[in-house]
């Protein structure tokens, strides 16, 4: 086994998406539309999600690969997935498990890069954990703070805070239905209830970067994917939308 960095910097952090589709073609398409994202395809003869030889498409920005692109053959989840640093995958699946959350799927290694468990918090959201074995910085082109959607606001918090540290900012002292949950004094994610959130759904979905947001929203709303909500940032402007992507996957767009 490969000699294992763990960076201090990024522990606690979201250091990687993959976004599991139906339709990788459709889904590739519809970020190079939005958010002006291009795409490597790699070949792996191992291949984490199934083993094997496969391609695996890294999506990237400004030359700064940030998430990538798995057929939802290979696992039984559809949707992003952030990835967190930790200093162990082992220890912190475990951890997991006995703060009520469950493993989806076992600390597996990804040849060439690190190792990475699959898990469910206690409400059921999909998330990852991970160990990377390169000293490359937390990749910050194309995505800002996660979002953590429920209809009613509801956050794990005791777990989070366990696992990685994370802090859930009090109801008082915030809007109710955008909380920031924050590592020492960085604001990592939003806490967010959304009544639009489809089946009554608790999960992780990324905030990804847009240069103009109502340009993207009119793409999306033109195209192939659908806008669920907008959030005001004043009266005459927007800070961000919720949508669905070509495949149904829940993303905020945000203006940079």
């Amino acid at each position: 086994m490969d000699e294992v960095v763990v960076t201090k910097e990024k522990v606690g952090r979201v250091v990687w998406h993959d976004l599991f589709t139906p339709d990788v073609e459709a889904s590739r398409s519809f970020y190079e539309s939005v958010a002006g994202w291009s795409y490597i395809v790699e070949h792996a003869t191992d291949f984490a999600w199934g083993g094997g030889h496969r391609d695996f498409v890294l999506a990237t920005l400004d030359g700064e690969a940030g998430a990538g692109v798995v057929s939802q053959n290979q696992v039984l989840f559809e949707g992003w997935i952030p990835y967190v640093e930790v200093e162990d995958v082992d220890q912190a699946a475990k951890l997991a498990v006995k703060l009520e959350g469950s493993v989806v799927k076992p600390p597996f290694e990804v040849p060439g890069v690190g190792r990475n468990c699959l898990l469910r918090d206690p409400l059921g959201a999909f998330f990852g954990i991970s160990v990377l074995r390169h000293d490359y910085p937390v990749p910050a082109r194309q995505f800002t703070h996660e979002h953590y959607l429920s209809r009613g606001g509801a956050f794990p918090d005791n777990f989070y805070h366990q696992m990685f540290g994370w802090n859930l900012s009090p109801a008082r002292n915030v809007p109710s239905s955008q909380r920031p949950i924050s590592l020492k004094d960085e604001v990592l994610a939003i806490c967010a209830a959304e009544p639009a959130v489809p089946n009554n759904n608790v999960a992780w979905a990324p905030g990804v970067r847009v240069d103009f947001l109502e340009n993207a929203l009119s793409k999306i709303n033109s195209g192939s994917g659908s806008v669920l909500a907008r959030h005001q940032k004043n009266k005459n402007t927007f800070e961000k939308g919720l949508v669905c992507d070509a495949t149904g996957a829940l993303c905020c767009v945000v203006q940079n």
